[in-house]
């Protein structure tokens, strides 16, 4: 933080700590002024952390701000003294603290606890979500079901969530050993205790194999074929999909898959245009003469209480049994998501690190300002020539790309969108490493 900005935010009068009188000549006032600071943590990420520090009064030299630790001696000479580094959410935290009253004791327990800290306060946040410290326990007799093209495991977390065990996923891409490998290990820790397998080949090898191995007559097998091909972003460059014998292939063993397993009711997820794709007509044939009942859809899961527009194709068959498509609920917005709909993560947008808005993210701010009140936006950064796309807090927020988060050289963007709120902050949406862990 320059000099001059220290000196503009010194008129702004804050009530950090209360007056403590030192001595009689020395007579120490509370505020915080905090720069950022490069830090590299245990996991081997560097992160910035605003550092609090201490800062004589411009126009009053013998008053002090001060965050613990307000005076040390050199030669003499009073000086001020730095508190250290704190997580990036302690600032917002202790403002809050202020206004609520917060005693000068308890805001110096807490600056000590943050000091303590090891890892960010976001991750710590995220370890302590009351719905996440315990993984749901399955009864003996819970359905089964099998997952092909299982890659992180988000299907296999649903279906515990819904009662359902995984025993068998399948998820390997040739072209990507080791992560698949990395995939496959945290895979192995979320899942194994449910008795699940996740097994390191591809699903056309698995087919070849004969299903070896795997139950017969399921109650439920998902597959969710790689969508590359297919993607509006793919498509967008290339002019129009196209589809590849790996597809087609895939699409084939996910029909005898079908054929040889018999499930009592089979799902698939992919993008809109796969449904107008050969392999498609392939898996819905295959379905049709094993005596199915079939209901597809083009669906947006923000009606289904996801907090972003991702229109996703749906495909639920079942025999013995009539299994439809629910109907969605009220669209889920990016900014409930934050205060209403996830318990907990209410926490996150405090722990968010300070960002500004880029030249275009703010003609797109005053744009909107100009005739609507001022409500929170989610901002992206990116957007070419044009001006960056926003949502307003009432709505889900745009579809995220792996354009986002990769730029046209495909290096790696850590920032993909803002946060403006009404009181004028603004928060970073970034991609945080060392997230794969085990919850």
């Amino acid at each position: 933080m320059t000099k001059s900005v220290i000196a503009e935010l010194s008129a702004i009068p804050e009530k950090f700590l209360e007056d403590d009188l030192k001595s009689i000549q020395l007579h120490s006032q509370g505020c915080l002024y905090p720069y950022l600071e490069k830090k590299k943590l245990l996991d081997g990420s560097i992160v910035f952390y605003p550092r609090v520090i201490c800062e004589r009064d411009p126009d009053n030299p013998t008053q002090w701000r001060w965050g613990f630790n307000w005076e040390e001696r050199v030669d003499g000479v009073c000086i001020g003294r730095s508190i250290g580094s704190i997580p990036p959410g302690a600032v917002s935290i202790i403002r809050s603290m202020q206004q609520e009253g917060a005693t000068r004791e308890n805001i110096i327990a807490f600056i000590k606890k943050a000091k303590s800290k090891k890892t960010s306060l976001k991750l710590d946040v995220c370890k302590n979500f009351d719905n996440t410290d315990k993984k749901p326990v399955l009864p003996d007799d819970a359905p089964i079901a099998i997952v092909l093209f299982a890659g992180g495991g988000g299907i296999e977390a649903g279906m515990v969530q819904a009662g359902i065990r995984p025993v068998i996923a399948v998820e390997f891409d040739p072209t990507k050993p080791d992560l698949s490998r990395a995939i496959a290990l945290n895979h192995h820790r979320n899942f194994s205790e449910y008795g699940c397998r996740i097994i390191q080949l591809t699903v056309q090898e698995i087919a070849r194999l004969g299903f070896l191995g795997f139950p017969r007559r399921p109650d439920y097998l998902h597959a969710s074929p790689v969508c590359a091909n297919f993607s509006q972003a793919h498509t967008a460059k290339a002019g129009k999909g196209i589809e590849t014998a790996d597809d087609l292939s895939a699409a084939i063993a996910v029909a005898e898959a079908i054929r040889q397993l018999q499930p009592r009711v089979f799902t698939l997820e992919n993008v809109p245009r796969y449904q107008n794709s050969q392999s498609f007509s392939i898996i819905l044939s295959a379905l049709e003469q094993e005596g199915y009942s079939v209901d597809c859809s083009v669906v947006n899961m923000a009606d289904f209480g996801l907090p972003q527009a991702r229109r996703r194709l749906v495909l639920v068959a079942s025999r013995g049994c009539r299994v439809a498509l629910p109907s969605g609920a009220k669209p889920c917005s990016w900014y409930e998501a934050f205060t209403k709909c996830a318990e907990g993560i209410a926490h996150l947008i405090p722990t968010m690190t300070d960002s500004q808005l880029l030249p275009k993210q703010r003609q797109a701010l005053e744009k909107f300002l100009a005739g609507n009140a001022p409500t929170p936006l989610l901002i992206e950064r990116v957007g070419g020539r044009k001006l960056p796309k926003y949502k307003l807090g009432s709505q889900p927020a745009n579809t995220i790309l792996r354009s986002h988060f990769t730029d046209h050289k495909g290096c790696n963007r850590s920032k993909f969108a803002d946060i403006w709120l009404p009181d004028g902050a603004v928060k970073s949406l970034s991609i945080e490493p060392g997230f794969l862990t085990k919850r």
